[in-house]
């Protein structure tokens, strides 16, 4: 049965953990940005790890069920209300046809998840059902929500209801951060004193931060001086283009450093000072507006035992939920 969207929220997707195996092509591995909490959220409702979900940016949609189902949300504060009562996050519940959900302001973090019971049951595109707006693909008509859009669901979906996150295994989100990054491919670009302003300064998150990038403010970095090569632009920071990985960091001017997230452009012509670790990419996602971030450089044996660490943190979840 269909889900009744009757207000959209500033930016809400479809996303489930991305479209896997296109990016030498140019098609981003889209998928939830916040990959835990979307895989949290569906284990809730006891959904596969890869169900499809809804991605909430800043503020929540207004939904109306016209079945029961179970629900769970996860990722940034904002607590969900059934009928105006409020429910616990982290946790599954049960809904009734009928019911609307709608979301209290955001407190802390910057995106939530919501998990139904089944999953959203969009058709797949290049396997996934994950929303690529910049394209025009996958999710509800490859676009955000409208008001007015109905959600397909599963008939059948039964879900589970009373399964709760442990405390222990809940992330925290606050204004501050330390994000991890193995330094490179062309840090080599940057002077000594650059290097050190890029990995010393607390950068402020600017209002430009979305699926594609996140930029930063707060110090300018000093490039190496050079003849551009042929083929390059003429600013320091230009190259002869190169494939950006997911999280790679480019900093066009020597100012405002970008991380590239899941819905990024796959190459281009700027230098990738850093990259930030596979392990800290949800922290990435969960930083909000005028939230300040270091970057603190690992190498990368240090950048495979936090991937570990993330790994393990999900099979525990796992475990916790049965």
């Amino acid at each position: 049965m269909p889900i009744e969207v009757l207000q959209p929220g500033l930016s809400t997707t479809v996303q489930d953990l991305g479209r896997i195996g296109y990016y030498d092509v140019g098609i981003p591995p889209s998928g939830a940005l916040d990959q835990y909490s979307l895989l949290a959220a569906n284990l809730l409702v006891g959904n596969a790890d890869d169900a499809a979900g809804l991605e909430v940016v800043y503020q929540g949609p207004q939904l109306r069920f016209t079945a029961p189902t179970v629900v769970a949300v996860t990722g940034a504060e904002m607590v969900p209300r059934i009928n105006g009562e409020e429910r616990p996050q982290w946790e599954g519940f049960e809904v009734n046809e009928g019911d609307v959900l709608d979301f209290d302001y955001l407190r802390a973090g910057a995106r939530a998840y919501i998990g139904l019971a089944g999953g959203i049951a969009v058709e797949p595109v290049l396997g996934s059902r994950s929303t690529y707006a910049l394209g025009a693909m996958g999710g509800y008509e490859g676009r955000p929500l409208q008001k007015g859009d109905a959600l397909p669901t599963p008939d059948d979906a039964k879900g589970i209801q009373g399964r709760s996150v442990p405390d222990d295994l809940r992330p925290q989100f606050g204004p501050e951060g330390e994000i991890r990054v193995v330094m490179g491919l062309y840090d080599h670009r940057l002077t000594k004193d650059g290097r050190r302003t890029f990995l010393e300064t607390d950068w402020t998150l600017t209002p430009v931060a979305d699926r594609i990038g996140f930029r930063y403010k707060g110090a300018e970095l000093e490039f190496v001086e050079r003849e551009a090569p042929f083929g390059a632009g003429s600013d320091p920071s230009n190259i002869v283009d190169a494939p950006y990985p997911i999280g790679s960091i480019q900093v066009p001017g020597g100012a405002e450093p970008i991380v590239l997230h899941r819905d990024a452009v796959s190459g281009g012509g700027y230098v990738m000072v850093a990259t930030v670790i596979s392990g800290d990419l949800d922290m990435v996602a969960q930083s909000a507006p005028k939230s300040k971030t270091r970057f603190v450089e690992v190498d990368l044996d240090g950048a495979l035992a936090a991937r570990r660490t993330y790994k393990e943190r999900a099979a525990r979840l796992r475990d916790a939920l049965g």
